[in-house]
Parts: C-alpha cells; structure tokens; sequence
C-alpha cells in the first residue's frame, strides 16, 4: 500500500514541478534549525539529495566537497551574511543557481543579492509550493541553458550530419566486430579511443557508445581540439568566473561541465596544445576541472571517448604527445577501417545517403544502377565515408551521377562483392608474392597501411 501512496506521490510531484525536480541536489543553509527542517522535509522525498549547512563556512566546505545544482541560502546569519557570502563564491568559482530567502524585503537587498548572483528571491514566510516553485524554475532554467548551449555548439561545429548519424551502418565483419565491441564496452566506464583516417565515421562510432550506454539521456558533447583557438581552449573546456570587478553575472561553465553525466568526445586529440595535455591529464585521474580564474576544483561525471587521425604513439616517439596521456586515454583502442576495406557496405550506405540526403534537399531520388553500383564497388574512396555522402549531395544536386562511375562496366550475371573480393585478394596476394611475403613493403606499393595487409592475411588465413 505504501510503495502505491510513494508512486501516485511522485508523479503528482513531476506532473506539477517538471521532470528534473526528482535529479537535483539541493544544499539548504540557515542558521536556524528549524527552518532547516522545515526545507528539508519539502524537498527531500522530491529530489535526489539534500543536504544543509548551519553557516557559511560549513557550507563552503560542503561545495568544496561535492556539486549542488542549487543553493537555498538565509540572508541574515551570524557573521557573515548570504549576500556577502555569495558575491564571494561567485568569484571563486561557485556555478550553482542561488535561492536568497530573508524576512527582511527591502528594494536593496533585493538589489544588492540579484548583483552577487542569485537567481531568485523568496520572502519569509513562504508556503512549500513556493520554494517547490522556485527550485523547480532554478532546475528547468539550468536544463534550458545547458541546451541551448550543446545546441549552438553542435552548429558552430558544423555536427549537423553526425548529429543525424547516431549508429553504425554496415553488415561488413569489420563493422560488426566494431559494433560488438561497442556494446561490451557501452555499460562500462572505462575511456575509449577511436582511431582511423579522416572520414571513417569516428564521431558515429562514439555517438553509438553513447546511445548504448546508461548514459544516453544524458549529453553527448563532440569538441574538436583542433578547430578551438588555444588562447580560449581552457576556458571553453573548463568554463571561468567573473572578473573579480564584476557583478550580477553568473561563471561561464564550459564544455566539461555542460557534459556532466554523459559523454565527452575529444576528436583530433592529437591537436591538443602540449600544456593542456598535463592539465587533461590531471582531469581524467582526478575527476575535477578547475575553471579559469577559479581557486576551487569542480567535480564531474563524465564518460570519455578520444578519437585521432594521425598515429598517437608515433607522436610520442616524436615529442608531440605526452607519453603518459597517451598510455591514460588508450585503455581500449578502436580502428575504424577504411571504406576501401569495408566496401561491402558501401550500397547499404548509397542508398541510405540517398534517402535521407534527397529529403533533406527536397528534390527527387536518383536511381543508383546496376552500372553506377559496380562504379561504387570498384572504386578506393581515399576521402572514406565522407566522399561518398558529399558524392551523393553533389550528384542529387546535378541530377546525375558522374560520368567516371557510369563509365565502369563488368559482368552483371556475378554477384559484385563475390567478384571484388576475388580480384582484391588475387591482386593483394600477387603483390606480397613480389615482396618476397614482407607485409610492410607489400602495404606501401599497394598505397595502404600495414594493418589493412595484416589483416587480409588474417581475413584470408595466408
């Protein structure tokens, strides 16, 4: 009977509060004991946790300690005063919405505490459905900003096509191996690292960690290391506090902060500056960020994927990569393969492009012909996934296909994958004959990385 009386409870509480009231952690702080009950009794059965402070001081050790997504904080204590106490949390890095409630409702305290940052202002004494209030708007608003936020960084990066792409096309075994290993890893903590050329679809591949794992409600927040300006990289990651003559705005979070929960990709991690490499360094271990100008550590919850294009450990051995960061990111390393080596996939992929690229344009599909599939077939892709969808753009745009693709002709009664597969690995094997077996020279007249002959060979027991 109670666990029912619990349940209608709890959807009566979002049902009039919103959704995000049941995730929040609250930190209550007045120097009366019973006004601190009286807060706690409202909030606790509705929200994740809530915890209070009898002052200022332990309550600036509790921030120190752990993170509140709001502050409910008395104006008029002993010694120092909510106010003051805020105004000085802001500077030194204090990122919470803060709730001033006070008997006293005076033009200039409402002032003066709107100026040292609080969000909202509630007279004593006040009914539980106004601090329910007020804490629920705090909560909507800091969902709202963290939105808004992913959302135009999404778009300054130029994310639109992988934010569509959130799982990996393909039937080939190479894909399919990638996708088990995905799905062992999802629920799992540890940090991955997704290598492969430019254009295999390494930003996908994360996307699809995130999806699988207990994370997905959460945010997944795609930063490309190379494409932020070094002089503001800190800041963008790690968010800053005001300046120290400032008043009235909030600290900036950053990127860290805004993907607390989810999932932090760092593509191109290679690109990263040598001296933020140390500081990422020291994040992953210790699970805390300090924002620019800050004095105080923030805590995060976050799952981290890397993803690179060029050789880390070589970029060791060349003094361009910490060794140290590298041996911390690389706990389970993923090869996203070319499409040349996966081009199985490449008619699953055509028509999917095609579908979805002709919708987005508005015009009418191509027919892709049997001419046009084996031109697809046949053809090395050196710009991997990404050519072939900007070759779809290109052509539905023009209203034909290439000319180059329709010129290639071959046999239509045999199946194309059959016949593919036997003039790669005839001419794979002609040339490693050549070579005397030796796998490295082998790759380099073929014009293809060393793994890819491993692992024909492998493929092909030779």
């Amino acid at each position: 009977m109670s666990r029912t009386v619990f349940a209608k409870k709890d959807f009566k509480s979002e049902k009039e509060f919103g959704p995000w009231l049941s995730q929040a952690c609250i930190l209550v702080i007045d120097d009366e004991p019973g006004m601190r009950n009286f807060l706690v009794k409202i909030l606790k059965p509705r929200c994740k946790k809530v915890v209070e402070a009898s002052n200022t001081e332990e309550a600036s050790k509790l921030l120190d300690t752990g993170h509140f997504d709001v502050v409910i904080l008395d104006n008029v204590m002993p010694g120092q005063n909510g106010v003051d106490w805020l105004r000085e949390q802001r500077k030194v890095g204090f990122f919470a919405d803060a709730i001033l409630i006070t008997a006293f409702a005076d033009l200039e305290t409402a002032i003066s505490a709107l100026r040292a940052g609080a969000v909202d202002f509630v007279l004593k004494p006040f009914r539980s459905n106004q601090i329910l209030n007020a804490v629920a708007r705090c909560i909507d608003r800091m969902h709202l900003r963290r939105e808004n936020f992913l959302l135009r960084h999404e778009l300054d990066s130029d994310a639109k096509e992988n934010r569509r792409r959130n799982k990996l096309i393909g039937k080939s075994k190479l894909i399919t191996n990638i996708r088990d290993t995905l799905h062992r890893v999802a629920p799992l903590p540890s940090a991955v690292l997704i290598t492969g050329e430019s254009g295999t679809g390494k930003e996908v591949a994360a996307r699809t960690l995130h999806s699988m794992s207990d994370r997905s409600d959460k945010a997944f927040v795609p930063v490309n290391c190379s494409t932020i300006p070094s002089d503001i990289l800190e800041s963008e990651l790690f968010g800053s506090v005001k300046n120290q003559n400032e008043d009235g705005d909030n600290p900036r979070d950053g990127l860290f902060r805004y993907a607390n929960g989810g999932t932090l990709f760092l593509d191109e991690i290679s690109a990263l500056p040598h001296e933020m490499q140390g500081t990422l360094l020291r994040v992953i271990e210790s699970r805390k960020i300090r924002p620019v100008g800050s004095t105080r550590e923030v805590s995060i919850d976050v799952r981290f994927a890397f993803a690179s294009n060029v050789d880390l450990s070589a970029a060791v051995e060349a003094g361009t990569f910490r060794a140290d960061l590298y041996y911390r990111i690389n706990v389970l390393q993923i090869e996203m393969p070319p499409l040349r080596d996966r081009i199985e996939d490449v008619q699953e992929l055509v028509d999917k492009f095609m579908q979805e690229i002709s919708f987005e344009l508005g015009v009418p599909e191509l027919k892709v012909s049997n001419a046009i599939r084996r031109g697809f077939s046949r053809y090395d892709w050196p710009g991997n996934i990404r050519e072939l969808r900007n070759l779809i753009e290109r052509s539905l745009i023009l209203n034909e296909f290439p000319p180059e693709f329709e010129g290639i002709e071959t046999n239509a009664d045999i199946p194309i994958d059959d016949t593919l597969q036997s003039v790669e690995r005839q001419h794979i094997l002609r040339v490693l004959e050549e070579c005397g077996g030796n796998h490295a020279e082998a790759a380099r007249r073929l014009g293809v990385s060393r793994k890819t002959v491993d692992r024909k060979c492998a493929m092909w027991n030779v």
